[in-house]
């Protein structure tokens, strides 16, 4: 069996029909919901961070090019790093309360 060809669940070892469309195979996007939709968590964390203090943005509903976004407004609004990743945007420093001031202007609704 060619390496490029995708491994399929069940018991179909081959078919003739390009049709074909089995479950579980095809790309699902993620829809990125309106930000008066979305409730973010903002929070103060410093574990595993070697003291370092940050502020986190949790629970964005959304793909990962709207949280690049996100994260960059963010970041160039404080003025700090920070970075983005499965849902969460690290933001270096306690900016807690600039974090939701953006996010407020915005649209989003925060904890």
């Amino acid at each position: 069996m060619p390496k490029d060809l995708p491994r399929f669940k069940g018991n179909l070892a081959y078919s003739t029909n390009k049709a074909l469309q089995l479950s579980g195979t095809e790309h699902e996007s993620k829809g990125t919901l309106a930000p008066a939709l979305q409730k973010l968590m903002v929070k103060l964390d410093n574990k595993k961070r070697a003291g370092k203090v940050v502020t986190l943005v949790e629970k964005f509903i959304g793909s990962e090019e709207a949280l690049e976004d996100l994260a960059k407004l963010i970041k160039t609004k404080c003025g700090t790093g920070g970075s983005a990743k499965d849902g969460i945007i690290i933001i270096q420093g306690d900016v807690v309360q600039k974090v939701k001031d953006v996010l407020a202007k915005e649209g989003y609704r925060t904890n």
